[in-house]
């Protein structure tokens, strides 16, 4: 154990999970946002998959300490984006949760594989990275259930608010607001008391995804 309560071993997996998620996630929001003819991303040097661009100092520590956290947020023009397409902003904010179910999917089929050769027993080194994808799979699927959440400045407010009807788009504007503050409340604050409301909501679907990407019971 560390400083900070986690086996080393569990460490490294987030940490590399970190550089390799977060790093993806963002640069699909940027290359799609290119794709709408949006300059912005391209010109803040975020259409890369260099980690050091891409990750916050706050967010990383969170992932790290966690298994929840960020990265810095991409910037866009959504003037650009919606003149392309109407619905380009929801588009361009889903394009970074599919990002992390496309890496939990590519590592739930090696896993598979791995499993299905028995792989796994043949070697340490086999064990130690098998016991990697089960880490990486289920915080790419975290972050994809989590960055869904319907609160901004999480990507499903963008997502999800493409859907609402226009006559309750000044009331869904207006609940947004508070999204930050919902988000704090239910992650930092609430579960200093023992009250974990979001962790008993999306801990289910989570594990319900894990069992359906790794085949586990």
């Amino acid at each position: 154990m560390n400083r900070l309560g986690i086996e080393p071993t569990l460490l490294i997996f987030r940490i590399v999970t970190l550089l390799i998620s977060f790093s993806f996630h963002e640069f699909s929001h940027a290359f799609v946002a290119d794709k709408f003819s949006d300059p912005t991303p391209r010109q803040d040097g975020r259409l890369t998959l260099n980690p050091v661009r891409h990750l916050d100092i706050v967010g990383s520590i969170m992932l790290i300490v966690t298994g929840f956290g960020w990265a810095k947020p991409v910037r866009i023009n959504p003037a650009i984006i919606e003149r392309k397409s109407k619905a380009g902003l929801m588009i361009v904010s889903f394009s970074g949760p599919f990002s992390n179910l496309l890496l939990a999917i590519t590592a739930g089929l090696l896993f598979r594989l791995m499993q299905t050769e028995s792989l796994f027993q043949t070697s340490q080194t086999l064990y130690f990275f098998g016991s990697f994808l089960v880490q990486f799979i289920y915080i790419n699927l975290s972050l994809m259930v989590f960055n869904l959440l319907p609160f901004a400045p999480l990507d499903g407010h963008e997502v999800f608010g493409f859907f609402v009807p226009q006559r309750f788009k000044p009331l869904w504007d207006r609940f947004q607001n508070y999204g930050m503050m919902i988000l704090l409340l239910g992650f930092l604050i609430l579960p200093y008391f023992r009250i974990h409301i979001f962790s008993s909501l999306l801990s289910p679907i989570i594990a319900g995804l894990f069992r359906l990407i790794t085949g586990g019971n």
